[in-house]
């Protein structure tokens, strides 16, 4: 049933992309208005998918990768839908589709069973800790997108638009700002997880590690926006490395032995 649904929020997602993409050549309305309708139904079933899982599983729905990529989607098109209310920047919409239908794509491929929850796991601290760090890669999300248009339109028409490539670096500096915030309290929440639960608060495990160099990216990021020299370009190529890393953190250190 899950699948089902989500499955009825990839098909609203891409059909969401799809007809928005015209109208940024275009400039009708009507595709626009279509795609936001369309974006808002998909979120809406996505919603319903989260809470069937929940009340399925009862208990919060974070508890493996799978689960956690459907809620990390989720908060993408939130978080992706209160920037372009609040800056207007519809042009990053059919890139933060992209990567909710890939992010969904890859959900679908993974192991999607509910599993009693392991003893670590009975904490107060797993909703706290989970959902802190999927707020910060979501807001990362978000500056990475911008980032790369700006790179984009740098190389290209950016003489010709600069009140839009100046946009997109401020957003970029704003979203890394809270993602930082969050992924550093994900970080900490973590830590007292981790004393309650196997008795220290750091043990170099590999996603607590790459999980510290990301957000040591991110801080050399917003350190650079201060320091002569570092033009706004660099800044983009930090944020796209960031990201990168964030990637990594979430579903590439899971290759690599260790407590998460």
């Amino acid at each position: 049933m899950i699948n089902t649904i989500i499955n009825i929020a990839l098909a609203g997602y891409l059909i969401s992309a799809v007809s928005y993409i015209p109208h940024l050549f275009s400039k009708q309305k009507t595709l626009s208005i279509t795609s936001t309708i369309t974006m808002i139904l998909a979120l809406s079933a996505h919603t319903v998918a989260i809470a069937v899982r929940w009340h399925m599983a009862d208990h919060l729905p974070l508890t493996s990768l799978y689960e956690s990529i459907i809620l990390f989607a989720w908060l993408i098109v939130v978080t992706y839908l209160a920037v372009e209310f609040l800056y207007k920047l519809s042009i990053m919409r059919p890139f933060v589709t992209a990567i909710v239908i890939l992010a969904l794509s890859y959900a679908s491929c993974l192991n999607s069973s509910i599993r009693p929850l392991m003893p670590a796991l009975q904490s107060s601290w797993l909703g706290i800790h989970v959902v802190a760090s999927l707020i910060g890669y979501a807001f990362f999300t978000i500056s990475f997108v911008s980032s790369v248009i700006y790179l984009a339109l740098f190389r290209g028409s950016a003489p010709n638009r600069p009140s839009l490539v100046s946009n997109l670096d401020a957003l970029s500096y704003r979203t890394i700002s809270l993602g930082f915030l969050f992924l550093a309290l994900g970080i900490i929440t973590g830590s007292v997880w981790a004393e309650r639960a196997w008795g220290s608060y750091w043990s170099w495990d590999p996603k607590e590690t790459w999980a510290l160099i990301t957000w040591l990216i991110y801080a050399i990021y917003l350190h650079a926006r201060f320091i002569t020299g570092w033009r706004a370009q660099r800044r983009a190529w930090l944020a796209v490395v960031g990201f990168l890393s964030l990637i990594f953190t979430y579903v590439g250190v899971r290759l690599l032995p260790g407590l998460h």
